[in-house]
């Protein structure tokens, strides 16, 4: 009988304890990490070239002398700064010269000195009457004459001194030696290029183009840059320079294109990728991932960047590529969408937004 009424009871208990779980309160979802991303241009629509970062100002270091190299005191990585000396000129030859500069000098001095006391002797003997007019004009044109050898000399001595001076190869601006093109031992003409310095400043991407590209760029136009160590992070840029003509080897054309801000983390050499936008308005693009639908309407989670909570956004899309979709309206591009594991959020859920490296972005400073 006992037995009858727990398996008459058990139903109820079971009602009861369903009615008590409908009564309490549904629990929130903890705040998960959410792999995030910015919309960048459809990849269909831009073309993208390999290139290298370089300094705006790369100049040839050269000797204004020929000689024989007998010091070398940088290595190419180098940092220098301005003034710094770079290499020496074996020197005799040019302390030869001045030597002899300095010795003409002295006599042309001494030669001055005498021109002058014999042009006032004929001054006064030809006050006195004792010299003819003509003996007076030569003693001044002799005394003239010496003077101009004078200033000759000096000149020359100046330009011995220079010539000696011109034995240190120095750095003309604070920079990075790039390349060196002589060694100790090794004789060098005047205006031969012996370093080439990465001047501090400016940073730029020397990229190659094919013929048929060159003619849909033009200077000024806007591209995007792309550190190879940063993927994802795009820098502004700017054309400042095509080549006119093609390089005999390769038949393709050289463009330099300037970053429009300074960005510490640009380095010389490092590798970049040139993003050049096709003609017309470039829709931006999510990948794949980022993308779900419900009813046939597509939309992706948009995170606030001032509270970290989801956001879905219907979207208007294009054709599907091959890792992204064109989005058409809906998204701006300061705009940031998670990127994965898109069917299990929810609305207004709270997240913590990190990269593919799984390390936390900061919204709110890159808005």
């Amino acid at each position: 009988m006992f037995r009858h009424a727990l398996s008459r009871l058990a139903p109820v208990c079971m009602v009861m304890s369903l009615v008590a779980c409908s009564n309490a309160e549904a629990p929130q979802p903890g705040i998960r990490p959410a792999m995030v991303a910015q919309p960048q241009l459809a990849a269909e629509l831009v073309a993208t070239y390999p290139g290298e970062i370089r300094a705006r100002l790369e100049p040839e270091l050269a000797f204004r002398i020929g000689g024989k190299v007998t010091r070398r005191l940088v290595e190419v990585g180098q940092r220098v700064e301005q003034g710094t000396p770079l290499a020496e000129l074996d020197p005799q030859d040019v302390r030869l010269q001045l030597d002899a500069s300095r010795a003409q000098l002295q006599s042309a001095e001494a030669n001055l000195k005498l021109a002058r006391a014999e042009r006032e002797r004929y001054r006064t003997l030809q006050q006195r009457g004792m010299v003819s007019q003509s003996q007076g004009d030569s003693a001044e044109n002799t005394f003239r004459a010496a003077e101009a050898r004078l200033r000759q000399v000096r000149a020359e001595l100046n330009v011995a001194d220079n010539q000696a001076s011109y034995a240190v190869l120095k750095a003309p601006q604070t920079g990075v030696i790039v390349q060196r093109s002589a060694e100790v031992g090794q004789v060098v003409a005047a205006g031969q290029t012996v370093f080439v310095l990465a001047a501090d400043g400016e940073r730029e991407v020397l990229i190659d183009l094919p013929e048929q590209m060159i003619r849909t760029l033009r200077i000024g136009q806007d591209v995007a840059v792309e550190l190879w160590s940063q993927p994802g992070e795009r820098l502004a840029g700017r054309v400042r320079e095509l080549s006119p003509a093609a390089d005999p080897r390769s038949r393709t054309y050289a463009a330099r294109i300037a970053l429009q801000q300074h960005d510490a983390q640009v380095e010389l050499g490092q590798s970049a990728r040139v993003f050049i936008a096709h003609d017309g308005d470039v829709p931006l693009a999510v990948p794949l991932s980022a993308l779900t639908a419900e009813k046939d309407q597509p939309y992706v989670w948009v995170v606030d960047p001032q509270t970290s909570k989801l956001k879905r956004t219907a979207v208007r899309i294009g054709p599907y590529g091959e890792k992204q979709v064109p989005v058409l309206e809906g998204l701006q591009a300061s705009d940031w969408v998670v990127v994965a594991g898109v069917q299990v959020l929810l609305e207004g859920q709270q997240v913590r937004p990190v990269d593919r490296q799984n390390r936390p972005v900061e919204l709110a400073a890159k808005e």
